[in-house]
C-alpha cells in the first residue's frame, strides 16, 4: 500500500543534499501524508485512493525536495567561527610578549593547542549533538571516573590544580567538565528521573570535586548546573528543592573544607579583603597587579620588563593589559564578550528543548570563566585558578571552550532540521 507514498519520498529525497536532512524531511512528510490519508479515509476511500490522495495533495515531489533542501539544510555559524578563529590567533599574543618565556617552545606548544581545540570543535560541529542524548550515564560516569581518579592524585598539582598523567597529556578536575555538561543535559531532559536522584547526581559529583580540593572547578560546575537547573522544565517546586539541596551541601562542605585548610591558604583568601596586612606574602600579589593595570595605560609597555606570576595562564589578561594596552585589552575583552552573546543569541533561535539545555550549559561554563577571570584581573575577585577563555595557556583550557564551542556550532547547525515527534 505505500508503494506510491515510498516513491513520492525517493523523488523528494533525491533533491535534498544531506543526509540528516533527508532524515528529518522523511519523518515530516510521512506524518503529514499519514494525517491527510486519515481524513481522507474517514471520507469513505478505500485506503489505496485515500494514499493516492494524500499523496497528490503534497504537490510535485522535485519541486517540494528542492524547497526542502533549502529550508532544513545544515547551517554552519560564520559568525562564530570568525570569532572563534580571530580570538584564538589574539592568544598567541601573550606568549611572544613575554620575553623571560622560552618563545619557541611555548610558542610551538601553542600551535599544538589552537590546530587540537580547533579540530575538535569542527568535529563536533559536523557530529549530531542530538545522539549523545542516549549516552548520558555513560558520559557521567566517565566524568566521576575522572574524579575519582584525581582523588587518588591530591597530592600532585599543577598551575592549582590536582591532575594525573595520562600518555603525553595532564588530566585536571576541568576535563570532567564536558561530560558532566553532556550528562545533565540529558538528565534535566528526561522526565522520568525523580528528585531524589538528581540530588543523589549531583551531590556525588560535587563530593568528589571537594575531595579533591578543586575550587575553581565547584564554582564552575555549580553555576552551570544551576542554570541549566532553573532553565529546564523540571519545575520551579523541584529546582527550588535542588537549590536547597546543593547550598545545604556547600555550606556544610565549606565549614568543614575551611577549618581543613593550612595557614598559609586562609592567609591567601584573607589577603584578598585586606591585601595591606599582607604585604610580605599574598598580599603582594594584589598591590602588584593593582599597580601594573595603572601603569598600563592605552597602548601599554612594549619594552617592559616586570616579571609577572602566571603571566601566560590564570593571569594572562594582565600581562596582555600591561604591554598591549587598555585599548587593546578593551578590544579583546570585547571579542569575547561578542562570542559569549552569540551562543545567547543562538539560544532563542533553538526549538529543541535538549539543544537548549547544552546551549545554557555551554554558555554558563563560557560566562562563568570570562567573568571571574576579568573580575580577578580588576581586584574585584580573590585571585584563583580561573582561566581566560582561550588566550590562558594550557591544553586543557583550550580543549574546555573550544569543546564548548562546537557543541554550539553542532546545535546552530541542526537548527533547521525539524523532526515531527508523532512521525518517528
Amino acid at each position: 500500500m505505500d508503494n506510491r507514498k515510498n516513491s513520492f519520498l525517493t523523488e523528494v529525497m533525491e533533491q535534498i543534499r544531506s543526509k540528516e536532512a533527508k532524515e528529518a524531511v522523511s519523518a515530516e512528510l510521512s506524518y503529514h501524508i499519514q494525517e491527510a490519508k486519515r481524513e481522507w479515509g474517514n471520507k469513505g476511500l478505500t485506503e489505496k485512493e485515500a494514499e493516492n490522495k494524500a499523496v497528490e495533495q503534497m504537490g510535485n515531489p522535485s519541486l517540494l525536495g528542492i524547497q526542502m533542501n533549502k529550508l532544513h539544510r545544515p547551517r554552519i555559524d560564520w559568525v562564530m567561527l570568525g570569532l572563534f578563529g580571530t580570538i584564538l590567533l589574539i592568544g598567541f599574543l601573550p606568549i611572544l610578549s613575554l620575553g623571560y618565556l622560552d618563545e619557541s617552545h611555548f610558542a610551538t606548544s601553542k600551535i599544538i593547542f589552537v590546530i587540537l581545540g580547533g579540530l575538535l570543535a569542527c568535529v563536533l560541529m559536523l557530529t549530531d549533538y542530538r545522539k549523545f542524548k542516549r549516552y548520558s550515564w555513560v558520559f557521567y560516569l566517565i566524568g566521576i571516573s575522572i574524579l575519582v581518579i584525581l582523588k587518588q592524585f591530591a597530592n600532585n598539582m599543577v598551575f592549582g590544580h590536582p591532575y594525573f598523567i595520562l600518555g603525553p597529556i595532564a588530566i585536571e578536575s576541568s576535563m570532567a567538565l564536558p561530560f558532566l555538561l553532556l550528562a545533565w543535559a540529558s538528565f534535566l531532559h528526561n522526565n522520568k528521573l525523580r528528585i531524589w536522584q538528581w540530588g543523589a547526581l549531583l551531590l556525588l559529583s560535587l563530593y568528589l570535586l571537594f575531595a579533591v580540593i578543586s575550587l575553581p572547578t565547584i564554582f564552575i560546575y555549580i553555576v552551570m548546573v544551576f542554570a541549566m537547573i532553573w532553565w529546564s522544565k523540571i519545575g520551579r517546586k523541584h529546582s527550588l528543592k535542588m537549590s536547597i539541596i546543593t547550598v545545604s551541601f556547600l555550606v556544610s562542605a565549606s565549614f568543614i573544607l575551611w577549618n581543613s585548610l593550612v595557614s598559609y591558604q586562609k592567609d591567601r583568601l584573607l589577603a584578598f579583603v585586606y591585601p595591606e596586612k599582607y604585604t610580605e606574602e599574598a598580599g603582594y600579589q594584589y598591590l602588584f597587579m593593582k599597580e601594573l593595570m595603572s601603569s598600563a595605560g592605552w597602548f601599554g609597555n612594549s619594552k617592559g620588563d616586570e616579571f609577572i606570576p602566571s603571566a601566560h595562564t590564570d593571569l594572562v589578561f594582565v600581562s596582555f593589559t600591561y604591554y598591549f594596552g587598555w585599548l587593546f585589552a578593551a578590544i579583546l575583552a570585547l571579542l569575547l564578550t561578542l562570542l559569549g552573546a552569540r551562543i545567547v543569541m543562538t539560544v532563542r533561535k533553538i526549538n529543541d528543548p535538549y539543544g537548549k539545555l547544552l546551549l545554557i550549559g555551554c554558555v554558563s561554563l563560557y560566562a562563568v570563566q570570562l567573568a571571574y577571570n576579568l573580575g580577578m584581573t580588576l581586584g574585584f575577585l580573590p585571585i584563583t585558578s580561573i582561566s581566560f577563555p582561550f588566550i590562558s595557556y594550557g591544553l586543557m583550557p583550550t580543549l574546555l571552550n573550544a569543546f564548548l564551542v562546537g557543541i554550539v556550532l553542532s546545535v546552530y547547525r541542526r537548527k533547521d532540521l525539524t523532526f515531527v515527534k508523532n512521525a518517528i
